[in-house]
């Protein structure tokens, strides 16, 4: 009997020293757990937290504290997660730290809940993460970096136009806030929102979708609950959605679905891309999914993974604290956790997990193929594991995508082509000539504006699709009505840019000239132009003042007693001289100072006048100077255009001035041919860019801009409200303008250089011949200054000659010899 004793003492001391607790001094530390344990994400995090208890103890035996788990079922019931965490609060069992649920409650409450109570809840929930209720954590990826990696998915494609259809939930969705910036700073525009409720029927569920089928953008972005998912993706199927024109993209919560066990819901979402929490590969990893494949035929949910790793932070954080009789110490030691983790690095950083990044799946033969993986570092790899620069570099971008209806081909972003409106039987056609060919049923277009617009299309870095649509009556303004209407995607031609449009369109830049120019017909058949530069009554002045002046230099000169030339001789000296002047070339000289001060005033008057006549007559030599503003001639412009006859007015046109309209090129020329006052039009006024082509259709010389006005904004595109196509394309114009190739475009439909009268003020009138009016201060100056020198000279000559006399009177008084000294004293001999 002692023997026996002794025995059963050495094996409970034995028990004892492998730590089994049962002599050691253990302090349970009771962990509530809420989850729905009907549902399989439900059940496997349970199943993964009742493994990581196991495990962590195992592995730490030497622990005074140990984690009790008291689990209640929520059975997915918001109302029954609510009781059960009141229950584990406040009667059977006052936990410690509460687990769950994975069911939504509300940030708010749940948050408020937990800030009472002074407690840790760790919640698998989604719901934004409210800086003000500190103890509540979320075990959640981040929206934001779930919104990058979509975003650069997006981007890698250059889709543009994206559709985003989600669950209406009580919190909304933080990811599309989210996402809405991140679209915004890369051009991407969300053309379509689509909230379902998961209590929606699926009537309304389809006719969402009916609305999204007619709406040209394919592109879709889903985030929803897999069950909620489940509905929708085999609706879609039916309605012919799943097929190589669309694109659908799943969040990491939807992507889910992909772990679904009937077939419907996996034929039906086959070619979709998902997101999956990326799980770096490890010894632990594999170890744990062994044991889980054994137990379980699913695979390992990533929430049980995370809930795994949980525990452990949390089992150590209570052992370093001890029993904790106040949540905060415990809250803060779970904050400050930091481990090499099941799922990668462990760190909550503002109170959710930091994100591993995610793997990119593609739903291909009815089971999931990994094409690629994004890391906030990285951005969006073919593979994470690189040694070299090299191999990363190759590794850019994805693997090939299988997309929906097993196409290879991506799909657009505009996966049915873009419907471009076009107006058939326009008369000037150089700009856009549209057909339609009833045959094919398709409608053909050539033209300048057609050619640049394929020009920026195809150097736009992703593809753009579009087939013409013909409207054989109505203006752009009927047109802009079909793109508000969206019956037609944009507008293809001469569309002139408006503030009043702009109300209801987006225009891209300009590719044209701005404002509205005159068109007139050349003068080539006058004989007599040169003296048109000055008018009648000049001429006869000038012609006057010419001989007054070489009258007055002579009689000047001739009075001058040192002059030794005879008077005959001086006065055809005198006006070959003043000729001269004209030309700049009198070599002769003036023995007078007088006759140099006239001469020094009729070359200013020369100089201006000559100055004046050069300029002039360049004008009326490149074009002639027609006198609608003077005489109210005729005045054609573009019939059925915008401005019609209103516009013209503002181009210094009198109010008598008839307007008339001209709807073609050859009625243009036949007009000018004809003149205002046999049935045509002395001027034309039209924009400058059918001007242009008008003078590159008619390049012999006959016709030219003589003025133009910046007072039209010049043609542009025109799109849908909102769409990213016109900062692309308005970047393209501006690109093919700067290397020339918006050039070489103007050259092959304009054919030729057009002449343009150069004017420094484009609003003053064309010029008319110079007047007298305009310079008789010149003919004053000049005039007076002759008849001064004039006079000072009559003056100087009786002065003269009173001094003579009195030489007269000398010579009878005195003697010969006196006087004869008394004249050489005076030099008069």
């Amino acid at each position: 009997m002692p023997t026996m004793n002794t025995n059963l003492c050495m094996l409970l001391l034995f028990l004892c020293s492998l730590n089994l607790g049962l002599c050691t001094n253990v302090e349970d530390v009771d962990v509530g757990i809420v989850l729905d344990m009907e549902s399989w994400i439900g059940k496997s995090i349970h199943n993964s937290i009742m493994m990581a208890v196991s495990d962590f103890y195992t592995r730490n035996r030497s622990y005074k504290t140990r984690i009790v788990v008291h689990t209640k079922d929520s059975k997915g019931d918001r109302l029954q997660a609510m009781s059960s965490i009141f229950d584990l609060l406040n009667n059977t069992i006052k936990v410690n730290t509460i687990i769950g649920p994975e069911t939504y409650i509300g940030s708010e409450l749940l948050g408020s809940i937990a800030d009472r109570a002074k407690l840790p809840i760790i919640s698998f929930a989604g719901g934004k993460s409210l800086m003000e209720y500190p103890y509540l954590l979320h075990v959640k990826e981040d929206d934001f970096c779930m919104a990058k990696s979509i975003c650069a998915l997006v981007e890698s494609y250059k889709w543009r136009d994206v559709i985003y259809v989600y669950e209406d939930t009580d919190y909304g969705s933080e990811l599309l806030q989210n996402l809405f910036e991140l679209f915004q700073e890369n051009n991407i525009r969300i053309t379509h929102r689509v909230a379902i409720s998961a209590s929606a029927k699926d009537d309304l569920i389809v006719e969402e979708l009916r609305k999204l089928m007619s709406i040209r953008t394919s592109v879709i972005i889903v985030d929803m609950s897999p069950s909620l998912a489940s509905r929708l993706f085999p609706i879609a199927k039916r309605l012919g959605m799943m097929s190589k024109e669309y694109a659908w993209i799943l969040s990491q919560k939807t992507t889910d679905i992909f772990r679904s066990t009937k077939f419907e819901v996996i034929e039906s979402f086959q070619g979709a891309l998902g997101f999956r929490s990326y799980i770096p590969a490890s010894r632990r990893l594999h170890y744990f999914t062994n044991r889980w494949n054994k137990k379980f035929t699913r695979k390992v949910h990533v929430l049980a993974i995370w809930a795994y790793d949980i525990i452990w932070a949390l089992a150590e954080s209570i052992e370093r604290v001890g029993v904790p009789q106040n949540g905060t110490l415990l809250l803060n030691k779970i904050l400050k956790s930091k481990f090499k983790g099941m799922g990668g690095e462990f760190r909550l950083t503002e109170r959710n997990l930091i994100s591993n990044g995610y793997e990119i799946v593609n739903a291909v033969d009815h089971e999931e193929r990994k094409v690629g993986y994004w890391t906030l570092s990285k951005g969006i790899t073919r593979t994470l594991h690189t040694f070299n620069d090299d191999a990363l570099r190759s590794g850019i971008g994805m693997e090939d995508v299988i997309w929906p209806g097993g196409s290879t081909a991506v799909p657009t972003s505009h996966g049915k082509k873009l419907r471009i409106g076009v107006r058939t039987g326009l008369t000037f056609s150089y700009f856009v000539h549209a057909v339609y060919d009833d045959k094919n049923n398709v409608t053909n277009a050539t033209g300048f504006c057609v050619d640049v617009f394929n020009a920026c299309l195809e150097a736009l870095p992703y593809e753009v699709t579009y087939e013409f649509v013909p409207y054989a009556n109505g203006s752009y303004d009927k047109l802009i009505e079909k793109v508000v209407n969206k019956e037609i995607d944009g507008i293809l031609g001469d569309s002139t840019i408006l503030a009043k449009r702009y109300e209801f369109v987006d225009f891209t830049s300009t590719y044209t000239d701005l404002g509205l120019g005159t068109l007139a017909k050349t003068n080539r058949k006058d004989m007599w132009i040169f003296l048109k530069p000055l008018n009648a009554n000049l001429w006869l002045t000038f012609t006057g003042f010419l001989i007054f002046n070489g009258l007055v230099i002579w009689a000047i000169e001739a009075m001058d007693q040192e002059s030794k030339s005879s008077s005959s001789q001086g006065i055809g000296t005198i006006f070959w001289l003043i000729i001269l002047t004209i030309f700049s070339a009198q070599k002769e000289k003036l023995a007078s100072n007088l006759s140099r001060c006239v001469m020094f005033v009729w070359l200013i008057v020369v100089l201006v006048l000559i100055s004046s006549y050069t300029a002039t007559l360049t004008s009326l030599l490149t074009v002639e100077q027609f006198e609608i503003a003077s005489k109210g001639g005729t005045v054609g412009f573009h019939g059925g255009s915008f401005f019609g006859g209103v516009t013209v007015n503002n181009i210094n046109f009198t109010d008598n001035s008839k307007q008339r309209p001209y709807y073609s090129y050859e009625t243009y020329a036949d007009a000018l041919t004809k003149g205002g006052k046999h049935g045509g039009a002395d001027a034309i006024v039209d924009e400058v860019p059918y001007i242009k082509m008008f003078l590159g259709k008619y390049s012999n010389g006959d016709y030219a801009m003589v003025s133009s006005e910046p007072i039209t904004s010049g043609f542009a595109f025109i799109f849908t409200k909102g769409s990213p196509l016109v900062k692309d394309i308005s970047r393209e114009i501006a690109k093919i303008r700067e290397n020339g190739s918006l050039k070489l475009l103007e050259k092959k439909w304009f054919d030729n250089e057009f002449s343009v009268l150069p004017q420094e003020d484009s609003s003053t009138k064309p010029a008319n011949n110079l007047s007298l009016e305009r310079f008789g201060g010149l003919f004053i100056i000049s005039g007076v200054s002759s008849c001064l020198a004039l006079i000072i000279s009559v003056i100087y000559i009786i002065r003269a000659k009173l001094e003579i006399h009195s030489i007269i009177s000398l010579l009878a008084g005195r003697g010969l010899m006196d006087t004869v000294k008394h004249l050489l004293h005076r030099k008069v001999i």
